[in-house]
Formats: structure tokens, C-alpha cells, sequence
């Protein structure tokens, strides 16, 4: 949340790859979370995209309807326990080095955040045996394209 939780940008992490996709949200409202949500998410291949954990917030009371135009399952962490969502807490945590708290986040562009984004995803990682979350994200697409699907 931005200034006076006037903006949003919402992370997306892949819990694997640690791969990031950020999301520019003009307010936080369950329909912009729809939207924005099911718009990012249908561009990840479905098999980094089967499940999302997220915390307790209002804005995702239609999370059925991300699920059902996404295939997404859609998870909630318990109420204080952001534990439950580790991985997207500690890229929240290097975020904060574009992104300070009280930064007003409705001043940047969608390809601004994707620039960020990109900046972090090309970043080795101690949790990835030093390689990138785009490294490992490209290993996983790659083998899911050479390995038939056992899924229906």
C-alpha cells in the first residue's frame, strides 16, 4: 500500500523460482483485484500458476471469480502469520529498496514496476544455490515444455 493507502502495487511471487510480477493497482477494491490479478496472472504458463496464497484482505472477497477465470486455487494465510507467505514477504522486503514505505505508488507506471521487477528477477539469490529467479523460472518452463503432462 502507497501513501495514505491511496495506491497499491500488488507482488506476485512464484514460490519455486522466486519469480516477481508486480502489479499496478489504481485502488485496492475487489474488482481491481479481479482484474488486475486474473490479467497477470493468464500471461504465466498454468503450471507456475496452480495456486496463490494470499493474506486476509477485503479486496479479495471475489476470489472465486479470479479462481474461475484463472485456474488459480486461491489460499488465505492466517491472520497475523505472514510466515504463511514467506517467500512473497521477502521479496516485499527487497522491493522496499525501490519502493520505501510511505512512497506514493500511484506516480509509477506499470513499466516502471516491470523494470523493478526485472531488476530483482535477474538478482542471485542465496535460497536459489545463487542462481536468478528468472534462471530457475526458464529451467521449470523448460522442462514442463520437454515432459508430457501427467495433469488432465
Amino acid at each position: 500500500m502507497g501513501a495514505s493507502n491511496r495506491s497499491a502495487v500488488w507482488t506476485l511471487v512464484e514460490r519455486t523460482t522466486r519469480f516477481l510480477i508486480l502489479v499496478k493497482m489504481d485502488s485496492t477494491t475487489a474488482t481491481d483485484a479481479v482484474v488486475g490479478f486474473s490479467d497477470k496472472l493468464n500471461r504465466v504458463p498454468r503450471a507456475l500458476r496452480l495456486s496463490m496464497t494470499y493474506d486476509q484482505g477485503s479486496e479479495m472477497v471475489k476470489h472465486a471469480t479470479i479462481t474461475q477465470r484463472t485456474g488459480t486455487a486461491i489460499y488465505f494465510a492466517d491472520p497475523h502469520s505472514p510466515w504463511q507467505r514467506g517467500s512473497n514477504e521477502d521479496t516485499n522486503g527487497l522491493l522496499r529498496q525501490y519502493l520505501p514505505k510511505g512512497t506514493d505508488l500511484s506516480v509509477y507506471t506499470q513499466e516502471e514496476l516491470d523494470e523493478m521487477a526485472d531488476s530483482l528477477n535477474t538478482r542471485p539469490r542465496e535460497a536459489l544455490d545463487a542462481k536468478t529467479p528468472l534462471e530457475v523460472y526458464a529451467e521449470i518452463l523448460k522442462k514442463s515444455v520437454s515432459e508430457p503432462s501427467t495433469h488432465q
